[in-house]
């Protein structure tokens, strides 16, 4: 059985790294005039070259946004359940090797997390936790998901890989849609930030999306973690990951996200900074490349540049996050996974949207239509 795999094997890390930094101001102009973009011009537009064109790609970004989601922004929110984790990531404020208190959230607890959360006026959940296998299971997922499918219309799931029948016994619960991010494409890097548990395995997380998209997994995002390593190295092989799934998996929907590295309890530097300018730039490249694919930007981001983006490529946004299990009313003060820079109320957030002329939409769609 063919997987995305085989494709990523035909790439040199470092080849691509070339091509994308040999572009020049021609191959931006000819991707900016191409009325449909390749993987080619992605390149050309995430390039140095690309850097003195971002106001005409700003423009064009938002012609397209505006044309596929019109001026709608979805409103979603995490819901952590657990930082139990078996895994030491360098950059994650659950790995393992960090002594923090440790927490599960029961049923009661996810329900009054729950209840918090509709109160913000929310009708869309995501549902995060670390990865322990032992405590945090399919077993769990799928209690969790039976409790909040009444409550909610849509609820995605950031938590570890699992297999392909694992996610065709959770599908039926609920569960819309899955994140799963491959934090970094370079295999050499991965390891060096994964040296403990079953995230170590770069194969497996590489072939996660495989997985879902065979059990007809309703939407999933991908993205990489900024810092860890080139972002344009990176992006780019999110891109072709992308490619690939769309054309394999044409009934799921996709999404991008773009976490770069924050502070936590113990915190990993970023080896490669990524301006605010640099930000917008690969946001509307990917806008540019693909007028079809959703683009969320979390509360890591700061309100100035959350407000100034709106209008660029953006379709999803959070707002009042809390990155801890039990962080909205049963344990507000646990470890965060990190930092929050935008601590907004999902209220004002939603009146930032309306002023810049925009809708927040809470509930995109209804279940019944998905299942009828």
């Amino acid at each position: 059985m063919s997987n995305f795999s085989d494709i990523f094997e035909r790439y040199n890390w470092d080849d691509v790294r070339h091509q994308i930094y040999s572009k020049t101001s021609a191959d931006v102009e000819l991707a900016l005039n191409s009325s449909k973009r390749n993987l080619d011009d992605f390149m050309a537009l995430v390039s140095p070259a690309a850097v003195p064109y971002l106001e005409p790609m700003a423009q064009l970004s938002q012609q397209a946004t505006q044309k596929r989601f019109g001026k709608t922004i979805q409103m979603y929110i995490p819901l952590y359940l657990s930082n139990e984790c078996n895994n030491i990531c360098t950059y994650c404020g659950f790995s393992l090797d960090n002594k923090v208190k440790r927490r599960t959230l029961n049923p009661i607890e996810i329900m009054q997390e729950a209840a918090a959360i509709k109160q913000l006026g929310y009708d869309h959940v995501l549902l995060v936790s670390g990865e322990a296998n032992q405590t945090v299971h399919v077993d769990y997922f799928r209690q969790a998901l039976n409790m909040l499918r009444p409550h909610f219309s849509h609820i995605s799931m950031e938590v570890q890989p699992l297999d392909e029948e694992d996610y065709l016994e959770l599908i039926p619960c609920g569960l819309n849609t899955v994140l799963i991010y491959q934090e970094t494409y370079h295999k050499e890097d991965y390891k060096k930030h994964h040296p403990k548990g079953k995230k170590s395995n770069f194969q497996y997380r590489l072939e996660t999306p495989d997985r879902l998209g065979r059990a007809g997994i309703h939407k999933m995002g991908l993205g990489v973690l900024i810092g860890l390593e080139d972002w344009r190295t990176d992006s780019f092989f999110t891109a072709l990951h992308l490619n690939y799934l769309e054309k394999t998996y044409w009934k799921t929907r996709y999404s991008l996200s773009f976490p770069r590295l924050r502070p936590f309890s113990g915190g990993l530097e970023p080896k490669v900074e990524m301006s605010d300018r640099e930000l917008v730039q690969l946001i509307c490249a990917y806008r540019l490349c693909n007028e079809e694919v959703e683009i969320s930007l979390s509360t890591r981001e700061s309100e100035q540049f959350r407000n100034n983006v709106i209008k660029l490529g953006i379709t999803s946004i959070s707002a009042g996050s809390k990155t801890n299990p039990g962080g909205y009313v049963v344990e507000p003060e646990s470890l965060e996974q990190f930092e929050i820079s935008d601590e907004r109320s999902p209220a004002v957030i939603a009146e930032m949207i309306r002023k810049q002329g925009y809708e927040a939409v809470w509930k995109d769609w209804d279940r019944v239509i998905m299942e009828g």
